[in-house]
């Protein structure tokens, strides 16, 4: 948890916005990414022309996939700093182990929200009689200075607000939206929303207006502030808009990320989320040498082993992508 000293509700903020302009929108296409040894995702950010989405600054999209027969989702223990790892599921199911203790089932419509704090470590499988479909998204939140090296803790929500806007049922997984607050904790303003369609519709997203707001589709095909969206880009809307529109010809399933714009310099690198060199080379010896991010209970999987760093420094950058210093 943080140690700002103060929160409002079920949220801890501490970070600066920024005042400059940003483009109307940019569409991101994704590419694909082996995540572990069953699993290929769809990485939407970060990405050369936007790094992050507020303090989002990793989204992975997987599936919709048939895994009956197949083993699902695979991965093995690995450690996270400076980070909270938020995983949401359309199809399938999959057990959360961690270093904390943590064993939690999640299905779709539940919500884990995993904040890393100075350093955790966790797996991600697909249980042996697990359903025959996998489809959803996993997403980090860089952690501001203030609460980046707290203690590490795990959340799940079983149960999440939602609320009808026009013909869309909309879920509110972080942050508020509309009329409905989820209950995670997070340390800077944010929103994520899956958005429901049915069948053919249209609706308003209300937004806060000093927030960068994104949308991906997980399946069907959208037109989202004008901009025709299927399966496989994100669409950033940059800052400014108090809502957005989204219609739909038939089902459709969304995303909505948004957030106060993050202002702090990241060096990211495999699964940590640090602000220099030194610390990476820190974490990936403290993991290569058993100290820091615990143990794993209940995984019969080896622990992933780290890459071997880059032989040129790493550099911190901002959140277009900068380097600072």
């Amino acid at each position: 948890m943080s140690d700002l000293g103060r929160e409002s509700g079920q949220a801890v903020y501490g970070c600066t916005v920024a005042q400059e302009a940003e483009p109307e929108s940019v569409l991101l296409p994704g590419h694909d990414v082996p995540l572990g040894r069953y699993t290929t995702v769809r990485r939407l950010l970060p990405q050369r022309p936007r790094r992050m989405v507020g303090a989002w600054c990793f989204v992975d999209h997987f599936g919709p996939d048939d895994v009956s027969g197949r083993p699902g989702m695979q991965v093995p223990p690995h450690p996270h700093t400076g980070l909270q790892t938020v995983t949401w599921l359309a199809e399938g199911e999959i057990m959360h182990r961690d270093s904390l203790g943590s064993a939690q089932t999640i299905v779709p419509g539940q919500l884990n929200l995993m904040t890393s704090g100075h350093g955790i470590s966790h797996s991600e499988q697909s249980p042996p009689d697990h359903p025959p479909g996998m489809h959803g998204v996993q997403l980090w939140i860089a952690l501001p200075q203030e609460a980046r090296h707290g203690p590490a803790r795990f959340e799940h929500h079983p149960v999440m607000p939602v609320l009808r806007e026009g013909e869309a049922t909309v879920t509110v997984a972080v942050g508020e939206l509309g009329s409905a607050r989820s209950p995670a904790l997070v340390h800077t303003p944010l929103v994520a929303a899956e958005i429901l369609f049915a069948g053919p519709g249209r609706c308003l997203l209300p937004v806060e207006r000093g927030f960068e707001t994104a949308v991906l589709v997980m399946s069907g095909a959208a037109t989202v502030a004008g901009t025709a969206l299927e399966p496989g880009a994100l669409l950033y809307l940059g800052r400014g808009r108090s809502e957005t529109s989204v219609e739909t010809a038939g089902p459709a399933r969304l995303f909505l990320i948004g957030g106060e714009p993050f202002e702090d310099p990241l060096v990211m690198w495999w699964n940590f989320v640090g602000r220099s060199h030194e610390e990476i080379v820190r974490a990936r010896e403290d993991w290569m040498g058993g100290d820091r991010f615990g143990t794993v209970s209940g995984c019969d999987a080896a622990p992933l082993p780290a890459p071997e760093l880059p032989t040129v420094r790493l550099k911190a950058r901002d959140r277009h992508g900068r380097i600072i210093g």
